[in-house]
């Protein structure tokens, strides 16, 4: 009997909220009918109509329950998954929607918003972090004069039109170099004042928190210590402070502690980065990373993790360099240097250590050549190391690889082959974890290089391979870690779940046909399986086809002012 009072209360109440929401004097933009609900909460899918009007979701009913008169479009979605549209906790594409606010890698994923930050931001600036500004580009002189604030660089993003939502972290290798340059050593007691005074700043600009990168200098030399008191500021304002660890292989254990204490010295939420144990011999500690993980939440330390499901990792050459190497913005001098360059050889062939190095964790037949530079090193993409030593004529891959970034003049962009599936497959069921590309938002139009096949296919490869394909996570797991678990960590407001009077991101998908089309030797290939995103209430794609609407906003952190505008 109470189960059937329940129900029969669930059907007058949602009766009733359709006849509230149909006798309103405004009809609704749109209304899709017949769709597999999945709210993004975790609860199992239902059938559910769900009509649009302006930039928000007006109303939710059983299908049938709400009038078509009433819709000024109606959409027959019978058949396909409707969801909240995918939040990118670890969004790259900074600058890049500058010059192209498409978003196509990102969009054809089902992602509406994305999250960046990581390490580096492109504010704020100041003569430490901006180095030489051409006098005869009018644009860079601008933003070395505007930029001075967290979220000018966003502002003007949004400004220039972009299809999707985008927000950012404050770059903790940002916070450094504002402060001391690319300088080693602990900060004076000036310089802490400064990194404190410029995380506020930012936080009350919009910033979600902090995000920290540990092996790439200059963020590489903080110091437990500094991280604290920069991460203190970051929990005045509700902030969460989010890391790539200082160790993803050997010493990831001691990497996590040090994450975790942070987080417990400071009263900050932590949150860590693309979850990984690089290197095969670090492969058998994936139960000990989730137990230590666990262990810190067990005694109240609040510490998750996003992921990418994908067995190689994407960064730069120099990350098989020894960090003290690019103290300074020496790492050129240092190249040309023969004593200099003996010393990293030396320590690139030596045993592990206290830094990581990427080119033995994937050793040199397992790392790619994916971005260069310079004309001439076109044809090394997608080469190993090993054989990007025969073509230079270098003695080995240590020496091909200084070889390379000093000719190249830049950091150089590679795949590195170092983890395991197995571990893949293990992460993507733990409760604590979020979903994250790792990668920019690409226009394959003008894409470049050869990218990790990630920043084009980590959604759909999670939605079509590991749950509808293999079963390892449910649909509505899946949906939830991609959706309202990131908006529930990083404080962003009435986004993440598919509810009325929140904003009208929604990602409607045929699950069927979901599919991951990107591989590492042609990347720049769009997934497929969307066939409707709508961003703050407009349609981005329609019948799987990309439109030309460009409504994304700039959404702030939950630190930021009054006088910031609303998300």
């Amino acid at each position: 009997m109470r189960i059937m009072l329940l129900v029969l209360y669930t059907i007058l109440g949602a009766v009733g909220a359709a006849a509230q929401v149909a006798s309103a004097e405004d009809p609704w933009d749109v209304l899709l009918v017949g769709g597999r609900l999945v709210d993004g909460t975790g609860n199992p899918w239902r059938f559910a109509d769900v009509a649009l009007r302006g930039d928000r979701i007006a109303a939710i009913a059983p299908p049938g329950l709400l009038s078509r008169e009433n819709a000024r479009e109606v959409v027959d979605v019978r058949g396909l998954v409707v969801a909240p549209g995918f939040i990118d906790l670890n969004g790259q594409s900074d600058e890049r929607y500058l010059e192209d606010g498409s978003a196509l890698s990102k969009t054809f994923q089902g992602v509406t918003t994305e999250i960046m930050g990581e390490s580096n931001t492109p504010a704020p600036v100041n003569g430490r972090t901006l180095g030489w500004v051409n006098p005869a580009d009018p644009v860079a002189v601008r933003r070395s004069s505007e930029w001075r604030r967290f979220g000018a660089w966003l502002e003007e993003m949004e400004a220039g039109a972009v299809a999707v939502n985008v927000g950012s972290f404050l770059g903790g290798t940002t916070v450094r170099r504002y402060a001391m340059g690319a300088a080693l050593g602990a900060p004076s007691t000036a310089e802490l004042d400064t990194m404190r005074a410029v995380t506020a700043r930012a936080m009350e600009d919009g910033a979600f928190g902090v995000a920290t990168a540990l092996i790439y200098p200059p963020g590489a030399y903080a110091g437990t210590e500094e991280l604290v008191e920069i991460a203190r500021v970051v929990a005045q304002y509700g902030g969460v402070y989010i890391t790539h660890l200082r160790s993803e292989s050997n010493r990831i254990l001691q990497a996590i502690d040090e994450a975790a204490d942070i987080g417990e010295r400071a009263g900050v939420p932590v949150e860590i980065y693309h979850l990984k144990a690089a290197g095969v011999e670090n492969w058998g500690l994936t139960e000990e990373i989730v137990a230590r993980i666990e262990s810190a939440r067990a005694r109240g330390v609040d510490v998750g993790a996003a992921m990418y499901p994908y067995t190689a990792a994407s960064t730069s050459l120099t990350a098989c360099f020894p960090p003290w190497s690019q103290a300074d913005d020496r790492l050129f001098p240092n190249l040309r240097d023969p004593d200099a360059r003996a010393r990293m050889r030396e320590e690139m062939l030596g045993p592990p250590s206290d830094w990581e190095n990427w080119c033995r964790l994937a050793t040199p037949e397992g790392s790619i050549v994916s971005t260069v530079s310079r004309p001439e090193h076109l044809p090394l993409i997608g080469r190993t190391l090993e054989e990007v030593a025969l073509t230079l004529g270098s003695a080995d891959w240590v020496e091909a690889a200084m070889d390379l970034v000093l000719r190249d003049g830049s950091n150089v962009g590679m795949i590195y082959f170092a983890m395991s599936e197995d571990a893949v497959r293990r992460n993507l069921t733990l409760p604590w974890i979020k979903f994250g590309t790792d990668g920019a938002g690409w226009n394959p139009t003008g894409g470049g290089g050869q990218p990790h096949p990630r920043a084009y296919g980590t959604y759909p490869r999670i939605l079509g391979h590991y749950v509808r394909d293999e079963g390892v996570l449910r649909l509505e797991d899946a949906i939830r870690k991609a959706s309202s678990a990131v908006a529930d960590r990083i404080g962003l407001r009435e986004r993440g779940t598919v509810r009325p009077g929140y904003f009208a991101d929604l990602v409607v998908l045929d699950l069927g046909a979901v599919e991951e089309r990107a591989t590492y030797e042609r990347p720049h290939q769009l997934a497929e399986g969307v066939v409707h995103l709508f961003v703050n209430g407009r349609a981005v794609i329609r019948d799987g086809v990309a439109t030309e609407a460009r409504p994304g906003r700039f959404l702030r952190g939950p630190g930021a002012t009054s006088l910031t505008p609303p998300n």
